[in-house]
């Protein structure tokens, strides 16, 4: 058994340079796959991302806008383009895609509150790391008169075919939130981060594009927070608790600085503010998930209730993991290897992709997307994700619906809608990951 654990091990720890080249091949493989699942485009509008004859297309787009001033709105799309079967370069997407955007009051109005093109050049244009990393495009649009919210549709397209890819971004131009003002930015970089997670030990800066040096209340909360219930149950959910912070301080907005441990940390300006700003600490190898009692935990979408006891109970958790994973492929400690690589990197993706105020696996979204993995198609409005998947255990197709619910930490919390009919597809999906028959 201690084979398995160790094989367990070589995988997740990703020691050697062809480990972190699979794994980023991975991660363009997902967002290629996902697609609308990070935020990408709408299509409601007829938007497309399927392989043509051009080299050239745009796999996912993720958005967020911070208030400039009091008459514009700045916004950052994080562009994935490919060329090929490869990442594109900052060149590539300049030289071959076009921007424009249109600012509609809402989701259901086509009355045109601004709208224009954005020239795609290395004043518009910066990458945000390695040539793996998602480029962003950046630009200011004009707040309107009379306006208090608004929805930018932004359109790229491909030059030579004319494939055209949407993304939707909600606006808020009264900047009512925190978030709406003040975000996380790169360093290194000086562009803000799309994610709500950082590692322990990390300097962060929480900034705007003022420069304005705010003091800002600080809680921190250890708190280990539930994983998502089953599609099928439909039983209502306890009320939320009322969490209790383990510390708080002050910090300085526009000045770095560090988070020392692990924990939920929450932002606020002023103690009576409904929403503030949250931040995952988690350890440093987060989103991978390397310690054998956190690895664990994730199995509980695939496992039966006795399963889940023996794994959660057990003093030694690497024992119990060796013979989980053995015991479900009859002993062969290969398809069990194949196996723990394909469920562990869906781990990582969810908690690279969805992770919020508690740890993307454990989120509607990330368990979803663990078992089903990455959804055809996604369609979107203001408050709502409908994930599509395409021919799943002999159903030519299944929807899942996820509803944005509004939350103190983040702005993008969804919680599925659960039926009991999900189980004649979420069962097979579940056996065949218990067999072995997944190997990604």
């Amino acid at each position: 058994m201690r084979i398995v654990f160790v094989l367990l091990c070589t995988l997740l720890l990703g020691a050697c340079a062809s480990g972190k080249k699979a794994r980023e091949a991975k991660e363009a493989a997902a967002a290629r796959r996902q697609a609308n699942a990070s935020a990408s485009g709408d299509n409601r509008s007829g938007s497309s991302t399927a392989s043509g004859s051009s080299n050239w297309r745009i796999t996912s787009i993720k958005g967020r806008f911070l208030n400039h001033d009091s008459t514009t709105v700045r916004i950052y799309l994080n562009v994935t383009p490919q060329r090929g079967n490869g990442p594109a370069s900052m060149e590539d997407l300049m030289a071959h895609f076009t921007l424009n955007y249109v600012v509609y009051p809402d989701y259901n109005s086509r009355e045109r509150l601004g709208y224009g093109n954005v020239p795609l050049t290395a004043q518009s244009v910066a990458r945000n790391g390695n040539i793996n990393e998602p480029i962003t495009v950046f630009f200011d649009v004009k707040k309107p008169s009379n306006a208090i919210t608004g929805v930018l549709l932004a359109e790229f397209t491909e030059t030579t075919t004319g494939r055209k890819v949407l993304h939707d971004l909600p606006l808020r131009f009264r900047a009512a939130k925190l978030s709406d003002r003040f975000a996380f930015f790169n360093r290194s970089t000086n562009l803000p981060e799309m994610r709500h997670y950082a590692n322990q030990g990390d300097t962060v800066l929480l900034k705007d594009l003022a420069g304005t040096q705010r003091q800002l209340h600080l809680f921190r909360y250890q708190y280990e927070f539930d994983p998502a219930a089953s599609p099928m149950n439909t039983t209502p959910r306890p009320a939320a608790r009322t969490l209790s912070a383990d510390s708080a301080l002050t910090i300085t907005t526009n000045q770095p600085f560090v988070v020392p441990q692990e924990g939920l940390y929450y932002f606020v300006e002023d103690t009576t503010d409904t929403y503030g700003i949250g931040l995952l600490v988690a350890d440093s190898r987060f989103p991978r998930l390397t310690r054998p009692e956190k690895l664990v935990k994730p199995v509980m979408y695939m496992s039966t209730s006795q399963e889940i006891t023996d794994l959660t109970t057990n003093k030694d958790a690497k024992k119990a993991l060796d013979r989980y994973w053995l015991t479900l492929m009859a002993g062969n400690q290969e398809v069990a290897r194949r196996a723990i690589r394909a469920y562990y990197n869906r781990v990582e993706e969810a908690n690279r992709l969805f992770t919020t105020y508690k740890e993307g696996w454990k989120t509607d979204k990330g368990m979803i997307y663990i078992i089903l993995g990455p959804p055809d198609r996604v369609q979107r409005s203001r408050d709502r994700e409908v994930w599509v998947y395409n021919q799943r255990a002999n159903v030519s197709e299944i929807n899942f619906t996820f509803n944005r619910k509004p939350n103190q930490f983040v702005d993008d919390h969804y919680d599925l809608v659960r039926y009991v009919e999900y189980q004649p597809i979420w069962y097979p999906v579940v056996e065949a990951w218990r067999n072995g028959a997944i190997q990604e």
